[in-house]
């Protein structure tokens, strides 16, 4: 017999702000978590969550789909990217991030949403 787990972002297990101008919702699925990060217009990551994390740049690896919204990317290298709705990605540790534009962005992150919770609630 096969098993099923099903579970609404939108009745999340776990939810918290990110210094005023973010959220993350989370569920967990057996080993997995995933959650759902809704980031303002002018959230920075190195401005509204280092404070929490105590390190330089975000060290959680991501692996995530953008829902809506742009966000850009700034690697520990100085490489930069920008992510955009429609847009699957993996970011490894060692980042900084912020929302581009006017419109929030949406992200599902199957991998680093628990890190980043957990920052958040430093």
């Amino acid at each position: 017999m096969s098993s099923v787990i099903v579970k609404s972002l939108e009745d999340p297990e776990d939810s918290r702000a990110t210094a005023g101008h973010g959220r993350i919702d989370l569920v967990r699925l057996g080993g997995l978590t995933v959650g759902r990060a809704t980031f303002q217009p002018g959230w920075r990551w190195s401005e509204h969550v280092k404070p929490q994390a105590g390190t330089e740049l975000c060290e959680a690896a991501h692996t995530g789909y953008v829902v809506s919204g742009r966000q850009m990317v700034r690697m520990a290298d100085g490489s930069e990217f920008e992510l955009k709705p429609g847009d699957a990605f993996v970011i490894g540790p060692g980042h900084d991030a912020w929302v581009l534009g006017e419109e929030p962005c949406v992200t599902v992150d199957f991998s680093g949403s628990a890190t980043l919770l957990q920052a958040a609630a430093r």
